[in-house]
């Protein structure tokens, strides 16, 4: 099995003892769950993915796999006395909503108790398991969510993982409900900031230079203080149908593909929220067209949301709806992919050297790794973030040609340099930490009131 699997075989003499130790006893009589779990630990610990596990690879991934072994081993001892017993057994997995008799949990006991004292101590329970990859175990889950929390005013982030408890009890709709409404109250205390961007995405050039300060002042000249506000109602009134199909999306597409949620790694995370975050931004991209045509609006050129939809249709009809959507879609997976590879890699790089007693973070933690993920993922994004802005924008640019993805692309970088695809970056970055903070807070003020439990 083990040259099956390209594991190196210089090591195979210090290797081998530990694979018969601990997993023949487990699988010696299903050779084929013995030769999956063999591929699955190749899979969880080949990090420069050359299809082989070396020596170093693999005890690295030992002692990572023992920490998170650690994790769960106290969540399940809920005496704190070092042990685990069938009624502590029965106690955590009913909290997961699966009931077992004591029989039952006896059994499970008996597979694991080396020495006969229906208990199992921390090493009984490491030997059995240590070979077992589990990627987001439960206490991990409920502890790194980042999507549902932390709202910068873009919607690509891949969704947040929810616990089997949490789906049984309701508890997910209430963190959904808790998200959109923090995302609400911090789009709303930074739109000024986002109004800015999308004007300096459209209309600041090399010919036509504009600052931070000057655009706030010629906002304010042009439609007073409540001008800096455009757009931020749609902005607001999105979050909610984004967020529940995005999600509901998610969980169908997991099942489509025959993905269980607890053992989801980061590329089956990326392909399922990938593909949700499409769905849920073609089923709400006029949305979006909207927002940004009444962010760039004049004083009483739309009496409201409805107008500008009517206004638009009557004068460029339905087409006008979807300007900008190839490169939004596009945008997807860098913005997605990199934030998700940051966020798990700042998470699993904490867990590693923290995580003793618990895989709980922090608020400060929490914030600066999702803070610095999501402003990885805009970086990375951006320009086709300022290409499909510019493309929902041209019929409002009295006499500007009306241009392609590739096109517009090639005139910005022809005319203004590579820079030119980086306007509006600094307002952008600019409302990051506010809106990461604003959300948090508000996040969980709501989860308070909804009834969410912490634990």
């Amino acid at each position: 099995h083990l040259s099956c699997l390209n594991i190196k075989m210089e090591h195979f003499d210090e290797v081998l003892p530990v694979f018969v130790a601990v997993s023949v006893p487990i699988f010696s009589s299903v050779p084929q769950l013995f030769l999956l779990l063999l591929q699955k630990i190749v899979k969880a610990g080949d990090k420069d993915l050359d299809g082989q596990l070396d020596f170093e690879e693999f005890v690295h991934y030992l002692r990572d796999h023992e920490k998170k072994l650690r994790l769960v081993f106290k969540s399940l001892d809920k005496k704190n006395d070092g042990r685990i017993d069938s009624q502590e057994i029965m106690q955590s997995l009913r909290d997961l909503g699966v009931n077992i008799s004591e029989e039952q949990a006896e059994k499970i006991l008996k597979s694991m108790d080396k020495n006969g004292t229906m208990t199992i101590d921390w090493n009984e329970w490491r030997d059995y398991h240590l070979l077992h990859p589990a990627d987001n175990i439960p206490e991990i889950i409920l502890y790194w969510k980042h999507s549902t929390i932390f709202d910068v005013g873009e919607s690509m982030i891949v969704p947040d993982e929810f616990t089997a408890e949490e789906k049984k009890t309701g508890m997910w709709w209430r963190h959904l409900v808790a998200g959109g409404g923090a995302g609400a109250v911090s789009r709303t205390c930074t739109a000024p900031l986002d109004r800015l961007k999308v004007l300096m995405q459209v209309h600041a050039s090399k010919s036509n230079s504009m600052r931070i300060a000057g655009g706030f002042s010629q906002m304010i000249r042009e439609g007073g203080v409540r001008s800096l506000w455009r757009g931020n109602g749609i902005n607001v009134i999105k979050i909610a149908p984004e967020s529940a199909i995005k999600f509901m999306a998610y969980e169908q597409i997991k099942r489509l593909i025959g993905l269980n949620q607890e053992t989801l790694g980061i590329t089956e995370r990326l392909v399922a929220g990938s593909l949700a975050g499409a769905i849920a931004q073609s089923s709400i991209y006029p949305m979006e067209v909207l927002k940004t045509r009444l962010a760039l609006r004049k004083t009483g050129q739309y009496s409201g949301i409805l107008n500008c939809a009517k206004h638009i249709l009557q004068k460029e009809g339905v087409a006008a709806f979807y300007k900008g959507y190839v490169p939004n879609m596009l945008g997807i997976i860098p913005y997605a992919g990199i934030d998700l590879a940051v966020y798990e890699t700042l998470k699993n790089s904490w867990l590693q050297r923290y995580a003793t007693d618990s895989a709980d973070p922090g608020v400060f933690v929490l914030l600066a790794c999702g803070t610095t993920s999501s402003t990885c993922g805009q970086l990375a994004s951006y320009p086709l973030a300022l290409v499909r802005t510019r493309m929902q924008a041209q019929a409002t640019l009295v006499g500007g040609p009306q241009m392609t993805m590739s096109g517009l692309f090639r005139h910005i970088v022809r005319t203004e340099g590579a820079m030119g695809l980086y306007r509006g970056l600094a307002p952008n970055f600019m409302k990051v930490i506010p809106s990461v903070s604003i959300s948090y807070v508000v996040y969980e003020y709501l989860k308070i009131a909804l009834g969410v439990q912490s634990k």
